[in-house]
């Protein structure tokens, strides 16, 4: 069943109203006026989760979206919210990219609790959430969103609905911006040695991820809209650090600090 046969003539006229109200949303603050609003009626929620990045490496922004102050923490406590929220993703992947529903209590399954307590304030309050979210295979900039609601059981068209207004949702987040609240995600230099020798600086740790992913170097240069150039730099600065000569070497050496199996897609077509 679609929403189209789910929708009255008169709900139909409200929900393009709402899409037509989020064309002319210019502000965080008219974002939360437009989710806490009409969009009550059609997905009601207590808090929204916007989180974008990559991922596969944890790099993850987070903009919560809510009239209850004590949500938007420190960093430290938002920072409690990437793990979750990389599983929520994983989860979404791995099963077809439809959107769903959780309890927040019981997790994906008895054996994957969220342990969402830790969160603190008004997250403790909260009793289920409706997932979906959208893959980027131009940037590997992949956005997840969800709602949270104190309710033990979303509305029966949530999903369906949050499927729908997720792409008018993205494209109001991605014109207004970052808000100064929201939160990066930061990876710790990675540090090669014990005897001193220079860690890998967040970037070059990206750029060693989808090398080892097998990317070239214009593939990696496409996906972090740098130029191969740039990305040959890069490599030649990892090299000395890493005391290698080439590509496989180098992520036959960061396997072994980072004890992670050796991948054989290592595009062996390029010396840096």
């Amino acid at each position: 069943m679609s929403l189209h046969t789910e929708l009255d003539d008169v709900q139909k006229t409200q929900f393009f109203g709402l899409v037509h109200e989020s064309l002319r949303v210019r502000s965080h603050f008219e974002f939360m006026l437009w989710s806490q609003g009409n969009l009550q009626q059609f997905l009601p929620h207590d808090i929204m989760i916007a989180a974008w990045g990559d991922f596969s490496l944890g790099l993850i922004s987070v903009d919560i979206v809510s009239p209850w102050p004590d949500v938007h923490g420190s960093e430290a406590q938002n920072a409690k919210l990437i793990p979750l929220l990389k599983r929520l993703f994983d989860y979404w992947t791995e099963h077809s990219c439809a959107p769903f529903t959780v309890s927040m209590k019981h997790g994906l399954s008895e054996k994957d609790p969220f342990g969402y307590e830790q969160l603190g304030g008004s997250f403790r309050q909260m009793k289920s959430a409706v997932v979906h979210a959208i893959k980027d295979k131009r940037g590997h900039h992949d956005c997840l969103y969800l709602v949270l609601s104190k309710s033990e059981t979303p509305a029966p068209a949530s999903r369906r609905m949050l499927e729908t207004l997720v792409p008018y949702i993205d494209c109001m987040l991605r014109q207004i911006g970052q808000p100064g609240h929201a939160h990066k995600a930061t990876v710790t230099p990675l540090q090669l040695a014990d005897d001193g020798q220079e860690a890998l600086s967040m970037r070059e740790q990206e750029i060693m991820e989808w090398v080892r992913k097998g990317k070239t170097n214009f593939e990696i240069g496409m996906i972090l809209d740098i130029s191969a150039f740039t990305v040959k730099n890069h490599l030649q600065r990892i090299f000395k650090k890493l005391d290698v000569l080439n590509r496989t070497q180098a992520v036959a050496k960061l396997s072994a600090k980072m004890s992670a199996p050796l991948p054989t897609s290592v595009a062996s077509n390029e010396s840096l």
